[in-house]
C-alpha cells in the first residue's frame, strides 16, 4: 500500500494552482472540469512526477472553513513539504512575497518554517538533518 493522493482545501482553485506551481514550484498533473465551479486539480513534485499527487480541493463543504480557521488561529500547518534546505527555501520564497508565520526554527532532528499559502492554509516546510 502507498499514498496516492493527499488533499489541501483551497478557497480558489485557480489562485491555488498558480501559487503551488509558480511560487512553490510544483507541476500541474491533472486539471479536469467537474461541474460549473469545480475541477479536479492535482500537482506533483517535479522531483517525483509519478509520486504522490496533491489535490487542490475546493473548500465548499461546510466543515472546512471552521477547520481551516481553527488551524490557522492556532498556528498549526495543514501539511508539511520536505525541502533540502529550509533556510534557502525560506529566503527564496520570502523573495517572492510569501508570508511566513514561523521563520526557520531548529527543532533538533528537523528545521521547519511555516508559510501562508494564500488559499486558507498554513503549510510547513521541513528539512530533516
Amino acid at each position: 500500500m502507498k499514498i496516492n493522493l493527499a488533499s489541501v482545501f483551497v478557497d480558489d482553485q485557480d489562485k491555488a494552482l498558480r501559487f503551488y506551481t509558480e511560487v512553490l514550484g510544483f507541476v500541474k498533473k491533472h486539471e479536469v472540469p467537474m461541474g460549473e465551479h469545480h475541477k479536479w486539480v492535482t500537482v506533483v513534485s517535479p522531483e517525483e512526477p509519478d509520486g504522490t499527487e496533491l489535490v487542490l480541493e475546493p473548500d465548499v463543504h461546510p466543515v472546512v472553513k471552521p477547520y481551516q480557521t481553527g488551524l490557522v488561529a492556532d498556528g498549526i500547518p495543514h501539511t508539511s513539504f520536505a525541502v533540502e534546505d529550509v533556510k534557502a527555501e525560506f529566503e527564496r520564497l520570502r523573495g517572492l512575497g510569501v508570508v511566513f508565520t514561523q521563520e526557520p526554527l531548529d527543532l533538533g532532528p528537523v528545521i521547519t518554517a511555516i508559510l501562508d499559502d494564500t488559499c486558507g492554509n498554513l503549510i510547513q516546510i521541513a528539512q530533516y538533518k
